[in-house]
């Protein structure tokens, strides 16, 4: 069995302005500090990672590994989560995800999308040239609108979203396979992928490419009241990312599951600090164990309460806490004994026979 690797921190929400979080030096300083002993880097911010120039140049990439080396850290993954959504955007969602491409493209969706297509690609280079093995993204969506329709579910609409999804994905994914690299696509509500149909439904329509796979976060799976622990049993294989993050579900009267439009605070599910929501981490380390998960666990921070700061720095020590350095050996092996032949059968009350 294999021990998983981590405490590593997603750096994507505390990118900002003033220090230690404007750069990423001082943020390795920070997150080294805390205890972390990787980063998962978000790649739409060039002035914290080059996205074009990690794909181009390997200077650059050892450049990087040696910053942070210096402080103890390494890169889990690369992100392209905001890229990886414009490869696939329904028109009513095209003001909203404009800002998600550089200015000059706002308003032309076709060039959006292949900027999108293209900035994948240099991740697979760049994650190759980091000598990374899984990617982290999301898949967009064509079909999310219709996510509970009315009129009922059109099958025909549903059937194209995904052909087309699949369509989009194929030569992206089939880069990263000559990089050598897993796609891991975040399962996430507002994502065509986002529970486990929904992607086996877009693994049919490529084929079962092998470097279709998963990025797990129990708490979209325990909004949705999905069991997040069968989930590992069935998904396992393809799991090759893990985001550790939390979420509570408290029933309400006023509203469910699709929150009334509220603001997280007041939303009857939301995500949580590590420790402060109803996820069973115990149960996830063990079946990631269980399964020679052989990644890296992802502080992923994310509270309508808890400050980012006070977070991250609950969430080193309780990821390394959970984690569990696997047995070399089993704990009944001083009583085992082999037998062979006749013993065997004398054992089993055969002799003679």
């Amino acid at each position: 069995m294999k021990t998983l690797k981590g405490p590593s921190l997603f750096l994507s929400q505390f990118i900002g302005e003033q220090p230690p979080f404007n750069s990423l030096d001082t943020l390795a300083a920070w997150a080294a500090g805390l205890g972390y002993k990787a980063v998962q880097i978000p790649t739409h911010l060039p002035h914290i990672f080059d996205l074009r120039k990690a794909a181009e140049s390997q200077d650059y990439c050892a450049e990087i590994s040696g910053k942070l080396a210096n402080f103890g850290l390494q890169v889990s993954e690369l992100s392209t989560h905001l890229q990886g959504q414009l490869i696939a955007v329904h028109p009513a969602y095209d003001a909203a995800f404009a800002g998600f491409a550089p200015p000059e493209l706002a308003h032309d969706a076709r060039a959006r999308q292949q900027w999108g297509v293209d900035s994948l690609k240099q991740a697979a280079r760049a994650s190759q040239n980091l000598g990374l093995n899984a990617h982290a993204t999301f898949s967009g969506a064509l079909a999310w609108p219709y996510f509970y329709p009315w009129p009922p579910r059109n099958a025909a609409l549903i059937d194209e979203a995904f052909k087309e999804l699949a369509k989009r994905w194929r030569p992206v994914l089939d880069s990263f396979d000559n990089a050598g690299v897993d796609v891991c696509f975040e399962l996430h509500p507002g994502e065509d992928l986002h529970d486990g149909v929904t992607f086996e439904r877009f693994l049919a329509l490529v084929d079962n490419h092998p470097r279709c796979n998963i990025l797990y976060d129990p708490s979209h799976m325990l909004l949705q009241h999905m069991d997040y622990l069968g989930f590992i049993d069935l998904y396992h294989s393809r799991i090759k990312a893990f985001h550790v993050k939390d979420a509570e579900f408290q029933r309400s009267a006023k509203s469910g599951v699709y929150a009334g439009f509220q603001p997280w605070l007041e939303r009857p599910g939301r995500f949580r600090s590590l420790g402060d929501g109803q996820v069973d981490f115990k149960g996830i380390f063990s079946r990631l164990a269980q399964y020679d998960y052989a990644g890296w666990a992802t502080l992923e921070w994310e509270c309508c309460l808890k400050s980012g700061e006070a977070g991250a720095r609950e969430g080193a020590k309780f990821i390394a806490e959970h984690i569990i350095p696997v047995a070399d050996y089993a704990f009944d092996d001083f009583a085992q004994h082999e037998s062979e032949g006749s013993a065997v059968r004398k054992m089993l009350g055969l002799e003679g026979e």
